[in-house]
């Protein structure tokens, strides 16, 4: 029997987001029945039932190994939760419990598809009982959408749903005239924002586009926003698609997720099995032994390396002669003449400094910023115009 499916939601206080969280996992029990494969979700605050609960009685059944896919279309942990933290505390009620963490549902071709048909209904023409004029006509290049995510804190995450709206403008709805992004809160611009944005663009016809998992209340708050602009633009056509929702295309996602986990591509909460951050291999500032970009008989790097540092000293005293146009030779280079005899290659690999991380450190910490000296310093205003001195390195800059 495979590992059971645990669904994530972030919680609602609204009772339609609740009840069709419950039916989509209901949807997946009958999916996975055959495989065979239990499926439970719970939601991290807000809402019932809690995820803690739904874990023990998991653990309860027998289960210690359990793939939790969040229901996000976005990596936003702020807006879902802390789900490794809430993970780790589970791990300390059930000692036994692990758990392989699946990725968000979106940006997914399926997701962008889904989002097609929920932009057809929309457009589709509503019948008018008002009057039997018929309604006039607008072609596709008149048509923009808005598409509108939660909104973040993290401009990572908005950047994201950008990246959707760019996805669907181009695989989905390149007939019309634009996909402009909107966020419901937290960052700009709003749905009002991303409404005019389309009028001044010479839309006529505006679909307000979801990029919400679940009605509730984010829905609710999508349309009054909407609704509440097109008050005051009466000559604007303003339609609002329906949420992606619970249904057979979103359940096959969740399905992939699920398998993608089960097959090791996952954050696992074994320690020996997460993934390493992203880190550059640590390279010597410079050779500690000959190369051949160095030339026939030259015995180390670090002595070329303090020759050029002294005659590149010598260029900043005014009165020192111009350096001679030939060419250095590296094999004329003797520690003794430059009264450097002290530091010997041996010496010099020995107050190198060694990274923390075994070889490798992480790339952000790499720093090459010329005429700085130690971390939040300010520039000097006698920095050399070369390169700095590196550590382990003798320098006479």
């Amino acid at each position: 029997m495979k590992p059971p499916l645990l669904l994530i939601g972030h919680g609602t206080h609204d009772e339609t987001g609740v009840a069709e969280f419950g039916r989509f996992v209901h949807r997946l029990r009958c999916r996975l029945d055959g495989l065979p494969a239990e499926v439970s979700g719970g939601f991290i605050t807000n809402a019932r039932p809690p995820l803690g609960d739904s874990i023990a009685s998991l653990v309860a059944r027998g289960h210690h190994h359990l793939i939790a896919v969040p229901l996000s279309l976005t990596g936003d942990r702020r807006a879902l939760g802390d789900i490794p933290g809430t993970m780790a505390l589970e791990q300390e009620r059930h000692p036994t419990l692990e758990y392989d963490l699946g990725r968000p549902l979106g940006p997914d071709s399926r997701v962008l598809k889904l989002l097609a048909e929920r932009l057809a209904d929309a457009r589709a023409e509503m019948p008018r009982f008002v009057t039997d004029e018929p309604p006039a006509e607008i072609a596709p290049g008149e048509t923009a959408v808005v598409l509108v995510g939660h909104g973040s804190t993290d401009p990572a995450v908005n950047a994201e749903v950008h990246r959707v709206s760019r996805l669907f403008w181009e695989t989905h709805a390149a007939d019309l005239l634009t996909v402009e992004t909107a966020y419901v809160s937290h960052t700009r611009p709003g749905v009002p924002g991303g409404l005019e944005r389309c009028r001044r663009l010479g839309a006529k016809r505006v679909i307000v586009l979801p990029y919400v998992l679940f009605a509730g209340g984010v829905l609710e708050r999508i349309w009054a926003q909407a609704l509440a602009y097109g008050a005051n633009h009466e000559g604007l056509d303003i339609r609002c698609a329906e949420v992606i929702g619970d249904c057979e295309g979103l359940a096959d996602v969740v399905i992939d997720r699920y398998e993608e986990a089960l097959a090791g591509g996952g954050q696992s909460s074994a320690p020996a099995a997460r993934r390493p951050s992203t880190v550059l291999p640590v390279t010597r500032p410079f050779p500690a032994r000959s190369t051949p970009d160095m030339g026939p008989g030259a015995e180390n790097g670090a002595g070329l390396v303090t020759a050029l540092a002294a005659r590149l000293n010598t260029t900043r005293d005014a009165d020192a002669e111009p350096l001679s146009p030939e060419p250095l030779n590296p094999a004329s280079l003797e520690l003794e003449s430059l009264d450097v005899d002290a530091f010997d290659v041996e010496a010099l690999d020995a107050e190198t400094l060694e990274p923390e991380t075994e070889g490798e450190i992480e790339a952000d910490s790499m720093i090459g910023v010329a005429g700085r000296g130690e971390a939040g310093e300010e520039p000097r205003g006698d920095a050399p115009d070369g390169p700095l001195a590196q550590p382990g390195v003798a320098s006479v800059v």
